[in-house]
């Protein structure tokens, strides 16, 4: 290897090889292409990151700033995440790594792409719009990654990589990784791969789940979770948690929930806007918040030193979405917990994950937030109830850190705090929220009229002149449409103006 980044993952507190990295170092240094599978947390980033440093060529070598390398990724977060290791390790030798991800402003990744780059870690679609444009250039992409491959491949991603694989040479070294690689997914990665080595740095015989990770399942009520969940939280000696969900209203609803019983909790989800993502796993990365409510969009590939934890609060779709969840802990070589609560109506969903993946839970006991198992199972107190104490209230919480202004695209920073809950239509029902400066969102008055009328956004700030308003004023305003009230009161009675003088308030009083 060369001897900067032998010195820059020493800097990082790297000096061994993980099984998965001691077998695909050799092969992929020598150009070879390869699929390699691990279990999650057992160093594939540094796998394929490593011989793809080595490969490439920097500025101060000769490189003229052109990508030669591209990582493609399914999640912003796992880009991130990505871009950040190898951006340390290739720091010594002057490898300039760049993220490009969706969610944020085109402006500075298109001006770092035009100061020159050796490496791109990118999500697919900001990819193709940034390579269609003429701002990226992956013409003279010497090593090409799919990292979380299995999902790269899938039927969602499918039509974006295979553009990508049109836009980079034919010769190059294509590797892919993964923890789970199905046969089908093997079987396609080959068509567009050069006689490709498959490396399991598992048996054959041994499960896809980390033994260091203690699994635990229970039948629970969907009512009686977010007791159950709290019980969960006030393990002793318990350090990060993760919570996963299925969708995004249930998450947020428990980071919500979560708050509310005094723990410091912050959510992860689709409908937050890109910053506010950022700002929740900077949180839990510092933190300042302890427990993660997220969908899966977090599942794959993202490392958190100090996950103690993982709670699947709903049943995972299927096995390899239950692999990656309960893969946030136990992570290099270390212990973590994994609970699974399972609502009756995921009985069968369960039980087919179980089959897969042969782990012995067949019959999960059916289990409350009062059953004696769940105090002995997870080391809980036998005083815990459904709040914490305010004694042990000692994290900052979400509002501690700060919400980066992204210069977003398609979505407004709303931070994970309460009220967060709804979903697109009833923002869009309600006039959505209003970004304010600090990153604090101001949610639009609905106020119940007399007569029974209920008016949406009726703020009194900045709203619009009423048509006696403008009268008043000399009639410059355009007048205001407004309903027809009870009673007969016409836009021009009493009733209108009575209104007017509430709704505009600033604007009557002058």
């Amino acid at each position: 290897m060369h001897p900067d980044i032998v010195s820059a993952l020493a800097d990082a507190g790297i000096t061994r090889t993980f099984a998965i990295q001691e077998l695909t170092l050799p092969l992929a240094l020598a150009g070879n292409d390869l699929i390699g599978q691990a279990r999650t947390g057992t160093g594939k980033t540094l796998g394929f990151g490593v011989p793809m440093l080595q490969r490439v060529t920097p500025p101060a070598e000769g490189g003229d700033g052109v990508p030669q390398a591209l990582v493609v990724v399914p999640t912003r977060e796992l880009c991130v995440q990505v871009a950040r290791d190898l951006g340390a390790a290739g720091t010594t030798r002057g490898i300039r790594v760049q993220a490009i991800y969706g969610g944020r402003a085109f402006e500075p990744q298109i001006e770092a792409l035009r100061n020159g780059v050796e490496v791109v870690v990118g999500t697919p679609g900001r990819l193709l719009d940034l390579a269609q444009r003429g701002d990226l250039i992956l013409g003279k992409v010497k090593a090409l990654v799919l990292d979380e491959a299995d999902e790269m491949l899938d039927l969602g991603f499918l039509p974006d990589i295979e553009r990508v694989l049109a836009m980079v040479p034919e010769k190059r070294q294509t590797m892919l990784f993964s923890a789970t690689m199905p046969g089908p997914i093997v079987t396609l990665s080959r068509t567009f791969m050069t006689q490709p080595t498959h490396i399991r740095a598992h048996g054959n015989d041994e499960g896809s789940t980390v033994p260091q990770t203690t699994q635990f399942i229970y039948r629970a009520h969907n009512l009686d979770k977010p007791e159950l969940l709290s019980r969960v939280l006030q393990s002793r000696d318990r350090g990060l948690v993760m919570v996963f969900c299925r969708t995004k209203r249930t998450a947020q609803k428990v980071a919500d929930e979560l708050v509310d019983r005094g723990f410091a909790a912050a959510a992860v989800h689709g409908d937050l806007g890109q910053g506010a993502r950022e700002q929740a796993l900077r949180a839990f990365r510092s933190g300042k918040v302890d427990v993660l409510v997220a969908t899966d969009v977090a599942a794959r590939g993202i490392d958190v030193t100090g996950v103690s934890h993982v709670v699947n609060y709903q049943c995972p779709e299927d096995e390899k979405t239950y692999v990656h969840r309960i893969g946030r802990t136990g992570r290099a070589g270390s212990t973590g917990v994994a609970v699974t609560l399972v609502d009756w109506d995921d009985i069968p969903r369960w039980q087919l994950i179980n089959k897969a993946l042969d782990l012995g839970f067949d019959d999960p006991p059916e289990t409350y937030s009062t059953s004696p198992w769940v105090y002995t199972d997870l080391d809980v107190p036998e005083g815990a109830k459904g709040r914490l104490p305010r004694s042990q209230r000692t994290r900052e919480g979400l509002e501690a850190e700060t919400l980066e202004d992204l210069g977003e695209t398609g979505k407004r920073n709303r931070p994970a705090g309460r009220g967060d809950a709804r979903g697109p239509a009833e923002r869009r029902d309600t006039g959505g929220e209003e970004s304010t400066g600090g990153g604090k969102s101001r949610p639009r008055r609905r106020t119940r009229r007399s007569g029974g009328t209920d008016a949406a956004g009726d703020t009194a700030e900045g709203a619009a002149p009423t048509a006696t308003d403008a009268s008043a004023e000399g009639g410059s305003a355009k007048p205001r449409r407004r309903r027809r009230r009870r009673g007969g009161a016409g836009r021009g009675g009493p009733g209108a103006e009575s209104t007017g003088a509430e709704n505009s308030g600033a604007d009557a009083a002058s």
